[in-house]
């Protein structure tokens, strides 16, 4: 039998005021005096509440992104498409949610208001709606399908609803806009059973008004708990944090305990700003920041990315492969975090049969690969083994080791620093019959980790299947001056539009704000109609295809960026690839 051995602890005394309270659920804030060593101690006692445990065991959530913006090819709406666009003809909520039943997720969550304000469900509160377009001769309602068709699987439900909103004429005027927010709330939570989990992003801008809106975001809070109490409050809450990307990546160092302050409170800058952290920073947890603070959470990490390289469905996008799904798998769930994958229904109101064949590979990939454990075999040839820490405790290991007993030598395997609810390590194959976990630092007065498994996985082959729908125009010329590209053909040709590819350096600007010009002579210049914007580029930095609402013929096409994001626009943040008609 694979064995695993665990070291001795040893247990150190501490004062008796700080021993009085044995465990803390959620939060703690530090008693006035204590010392480093004391804040470390009590660091270890800092549990997850119910809601966060639940959610943490569930482990793989799926995002759907659906709206306005699935029927015109954009990332974010600018709140002005019509409601006629929304054409779903062949939705069908029981596919959705039987396949993602099948490919092992435990719970949806569905756009029910994107940044374009337009509503899945016919709100009371403004006509951007469903109850305005043509689908269902305008009586339709997408959450109320979901809800059904979820209550049939077993499968629970989120709701996404975007503060941002760039359809309502009372944004920017933030009490206004924050009533409508909360009877837009109001009516999610109280209208479509149970809801699991309600998910805020940050995303803020202007209204007509000139003025930045405001969120009320703990008044938010207040009707979320008021109306569905068992819901966990996502990314702009102080449930679940966002892990700081939306490349499907956690941290190798992931504390669930951590003293940077969710941004539903108002201080929350300044102090993460004293604190050097942000929910970028590599390491949010570590003894030297915990030392510093005066409060502590149990805000555990949420991975969020798309099974596409955008968010909302695209024909000119493919699946990502099962080779990247399963590192994402590695690198998220086996990193302590949980899982929320996009996978975005097409314009029939279906998900994808390309996408559908990728989950159905995906959990064949997890089945295969660890429902057979390992541990009880004698010997074994493994090459990944599963570590877990009980949370009712806590998270408290620092680093670790994992060794295997090989010809009469304990030989390392792998190395780390954080374990929590689930921690996965991968290494070249040995065969053996003995397992240990050696804990080198901890907190607290003892550890709570065990090897749950142990196993030999096999990666996927990676390849490309991408094609571009248009082809590139070649024999391409472009100059940049100052923070305009010009782009000459050999001749006026017919162009269909362009692919703008951000720098994989991130330290390099994006263009965020555009404006776009022709010409056949580079002396008269047309403008050219387009969406103006590359949305989301800040937080998904992908290659993002523009295409005109009708073929021009041109030799020069003039691109200007009108707003950047991280500092001037250079040679390398403006590669633009010019395309021609389909063939």
């Amino acid at each position: 039998m694979l064995k695993y051995l665990l070291p001795f602890i040893a247990a150190f005394a501490l004062t008796p005021n700080i021993l009085a309270q044995e465990y803390f659920e959620k939060e703690l804030t530090f008693p006035a005096g204590s010392t480093p060593e004391q804040k470390i101690e009590l660091a270890s006692k800092v549990v997850p509440d119910e809601r966060q445990k639940a959610w943490q065991d569930r482990e793989l959530t799926a995002f759907l992104h659906f709206g306005i913006n699935t029927f015109t090819g954009r990332e974010w709406g600018d709140g002005k498409e019509s409601p006629a666009l929304f054409t779903p003809d062949a939705l069908d909520t029981d596919q959705w949610v039987k396949t993602l039943s099948d490919a092992g997720f435990k719970m949806v969550i569905i756009t029910a208001k994107h940044h374009d304000g337009f509503c899945l469900w016919p709100t009371a509160t403004t006509d951007h709606s469903v109850a305005s377009s043509p689908w269902r001769e305008g009586q339709g309602d997408v959450i109320a399908e979901l809800r059904k068709s979820c209550d049939k699987y077993d499968m629970k439900l989120g709701i996404y609803l975007s503060p941002w909103d760039r359809n309502a004429s009372c944004y920017g005027d933030s009490p206004r806009y924050n009533d409508m927010f909360v009877a837009q709330l109001t009516e999610l939570l109280s209208n479509y059973g149970k809801i699991d989990e309600v998910w805020f992003d940050g995303a803020c801008g202007e209204g007509p008004n000139g003025k930045r809106q405001e969120y009320d975001w703990l008044r938010f809070r207040d009707t979320m708990k008021r109306l569905q109490p068992d819901a966990v409050l996502a990314i702009t809450g102080d449930d679940v944090r966002w892990v700081g990307n939306e490349s499907g990546m956690g941290r190798e160092t992931e504390w669930s305990v951590t003293p940077l302050v969710p941004s539903i409170y108002s201080y929350s800058d300044s102090v993460n700003e004293s604190l050097q952290i942000t929910p970028m920073s590599k390491n949010i947890g570590d003894r030297e920041i915990i030392e510093k603070a005066d409060k502590l959470y149990w805000w555990p990490s949420e991975v969020d990315v798309s099974i596409r390289p955008g968010w909302f469905y695209s024909s000119s996008q493919e699946p990502h492969s099962l080779r990247r799904l399963a590192d994402i798998y590695l690198q998220s769930i086996g990193r302590n975090s949980v899982l929320l994958l996009n996978i975005p229904p097409d314009t029939s109101g279906r998900i994808n049969e390309k996408d559908v064949k990728r989950l159905q590979e995906f959990r064949t990939w997890i089945d295969d690969n660890f429902s057979k454990n390992l541990i009880d075999s004698l010997p074994a040839t493994i090459n990944t083994v599963v570590l877990s820490e009980d949370i009712n405790h806590g998270q408290r290991v620092e680093k670790f080791e994992i060794q295997a007993y090989v010809d009469t030598v304990w030989t390392p395997l792998a190395h780390g620093t954080t374990i929590g609810k689930k921690r996965i390590l991968t290494f070249n194959p040995v065969k053996t019959d003995s397992l240990r976990l050696r804990i080198d630092s901890w907190r607290g007065d003892r550890y709570y980790a065990t090897i749950d498994g142990a196993y030999r996985i096999t990666m996927p082959g990676d390849k490309k299947i991408i094609e571009r729908a248009y082809p590139e125009i070649e024999g391409v010329k472009s100059t940049l001056k100052k923070s305009t590209l010009t782009l000459k053909a050999d001749s006026v040709i017919p162009i269909t539009g362009f692919v703008y590819t951000p720098s994989d350096d991130k330290t390099t600007p994006l263009v965020y704000r555009y404006k776009v010009e022709a010409s056949n002579s580079g002396r008269s210049w047309r403008p050219v109609k387009t969406t103006g914007e590359f949305g989301n580029i800040e937080a998904n930095p992908i290659e993002q295809t523009v295409i005109f609402e009708k073929v021009i013929k041109a030799r020069y096409i003039r691109i200007e960026c009108t707003e950047s994001i991280n500092g001037k626009i250079t040679p390398t943040a403006f590669k633009i690839t010019l395309l021609g008609p389909k063939q």
